[in-house]
């Protein structure tokens, strides 16, 4: 589970046997049924947290996966034109989703990335590669970062992250739905 999450249980009238279990910046969300009773309560939490935590886990790829995959959206999206050096998760960036050095060829990933869907993982290494080539975000830059398919659709998704946060630290933003990728249900 991520550091500092906090659980927040929502029962309701409602539900009958489904339970489910979301992401919300940094608080879980675990919806049970009314008629639970704090013993079934507190094994559900826990059951759901699991299979959130091994969710993420399977979207959590290694360095290695991580380079082989940059490797292979540089193939099919930028012709082949860069090739990293190195590409890695790191623990460090609170405030940037990924970074580069040209120069080294190197890309690095905030872990806070980690558990987000594959295709924003993607876009934001798809954004670094393009960095590799074009260090600035001139209009160059953001054609070849548009041949990614689902590029502006990330970047949604990555405003919303970002807005959600901002909420969570005491600012406004308007609040939106999770994912449905972002939801599972027993």
């Amino acid at each position: 589970m991520p550091q500092n999450t906090e659980i927040e249980v929502r029962r309701s009238a409602r539900r009958r046997r489904t339970v489910s279990a979301y992401r919300d910046g940094n608080k879980t969300v675990v919806l049970v049924p009314a008629t639970f009773s704090r013993a079934e309560e507190k094994r559900w939490v826990s059951r759901m947290l699991d299979r959130l935590e091994a969710r993420e886990e399977r979207r959590r790829p290694d360095d290695a996966a991580l380079h082989e995959r940059a490797v292979d959206l540089a193939e099919r999206y930028l012709d082949g034109l860069v090739s990293p050096d190195s590409v890695r998760w790191v623990d460090n960036q609170n405030t940037r989703w990924g970074s580069c050095t040209p120069d080294a060829g190197a890309i690095r990933l905030s872990r806070r990335l980690s558990g987000m869907p594959a295709w924003v993982v993607d876009y934001v290494l798809v954004h670094e590669l393009v960095h590799l080539v074009i260090p600035h975000h001139g209009p160059e830059f953001w054609e070849m970062v548009h041949r990614y398919p689902k590029a502006e659709r990330a970047r949604g998704y990555l405003e919303g992250v970002s807005a959600a946060s901002r909420l969570a630290d005491g600012g406004s933003a308007e609040e939106s739905a999770p994912e449905e990728d972002d939801v599972i249900e027993e």
